[in-house]
């Protein structure tokens, strides 16, 4: 069994049943009825047609629960009207999948678990790994999803912006289980490249493979971080790198600068230099300027007086890290490594282990905790 050809078909049918009629609940029970039968029946009698073997398939299972259910009978007048077999149409529905599970009525977990289900192809024991919940909990949420746009009809152009979010609450969960969602995530942005010309898409995307490139240098042999400065750049993928520079250069010549456009930027700014010290510290204010102009994100002013801090020095970078709210998660550890770049170690190994004890993760809080044990080691030598 072919299963990324699974995952690839999946959206596609469940797209052409929507379309057909079928509402989005019923049509996903019944391609994932498909599913299970194309399991039993492929690996001996493969279809020459896979898509149009599902499609069918799907259809007729469909077709069964109308059937069954009394108080769906209003459907019953869609038998008629089941297609002969034969080759599926080749028109991708996959476009109206992303803008229906992104509906604006769902939670973002609802929206990015209904995402990975109905696009990704993703099984539900996979989905309940990836974010590690059990099984029956993820599939309530899927449930609860699936009952809430079941009657939502994409008569109004999509939600882009609402798509895009999604996309990235999908890679920033990264890796867990057996799902890579950081690669998931690449590869459902690009089939949304590839289906809607958008500068904001590319940007997305531009964005995803930057950050990716970096991914094999941001642990250590022992799993601890290594931050950004002090990376083996040498380990960074340079083609992921390149790439992601070309998509985001179309973007920007469409002079329709967007928050995912500009993180882009960003990135791309840190991926061009080839040792920390040559960083383009004074660019990337400046696009940091061009995100804060386009998105009142406090993370975006954090963020930015850390820059500052190292494009003008440290004092520099403290003084604009009072104006930003001081409650911010990482505040504590800019604040510390703004310190520490002050030459005030004391403050700074202070404010580390006060960072490590909120830290959202255990490998930033050990990266904190190890950070205060040297400076409080480097003091009493």
């Amino acid at each position: 069994m072919d299963e990324a050809l699974i995952r690839r078909l999946t959206p596609n049918v469940l797209g052409i049943l929507v379309r057909r009629g079928a509402d989005f609940a019923a049509a996903e029970d019944a391609v994932q009825e498909a599913l299970i039968e194309a399991i039993r029946s492929w690996p001996a009698d493969p279809p020459r047609d896979p898509k149009g073997w599902l499609v069918t398939v799907a259809w007729r299972k469909f077709l069964d629960a109308a059937r069954a259910d009394a108080a769906r009978r209003r459907r019953e007048d869609l038998v008629d009207e089941e297609p002969a077999p034969g080759p599926a149409r080749e028109a991708d529905d996959t476009l109206r999948l992303y803008f229906l599970c992104a509906h604006p009525t769902l939670t973002p977990a609802s929206a990015v678990a209904l995402t990975l289900r109905a696009v990704g192809g993703l099984t539900t024991r996979q989905i309940a790994q990836a974010y590690l919940v059990p099984e029956a909990t993820m599939a309530q949420r899927i449930s609860r999803a699936k009952r809430t746009v079941s009657g939502a009809r994409l008569d109004q152009p999509g939600d882009v912006a609402t798509v895009l979010r999604v996309l990235y609450l999908v890679f920033n969960e990264g890796y867990s289980g057996d799902v890579d969602l950081a690669a998931e995530a690449i590869r459902l942005t690009r089939q949304l490249a590839a289906g809607i010309d958008h500068p904001e898409v590319a940007g997305l995307l531009a964005l995803m493979l930057l950050h990716h490139a970096r991914r094999a240098a941001r642990t250590a042999p022992d799993g601890s971080l290594v931050p950004l400065a002090e990376q083996d750049r040498s380990r960074w993928d340079t083609a992921a790198i390149a790439e992601g520079v070309v998509v985001l250069q179309a973007a920007l010549s469409r002079d329709r600068l967007g928050e995912f456009q500009a993180q882009a930027a960003i990135a791309a700014l840190h991926a061009d230099a080839p040792r920390t010290e040559e960083t383009d510290w004074v660019q990337i204010v400046e696009w940091y300027d061009e995100l804060a102009a386009l998105t009142d994100n406090p993370v975006v002013r954090l963020n930015r007086a850390v820059a500052v801090g190292e494009a003008d020095g440290p004092r520099a970078g403290l003084a604009e890290l009072a104006t930003v709210d001081a409650t911010l998660p990482r505040y504590t550890a800019a604040s510390a490594y703004l310190h520490e770049r002050a030459g005030d170690a004391d403050t700074a190994a202070r404010l580390y282990a006060e960072a490590a004890l909120h830290a959202p993760n255990l490998a930033e809080r050990n990266h904190l905790t190890r950070e205060a044990a040297r400076l409080n080691t480097r003091g009493r030598g």
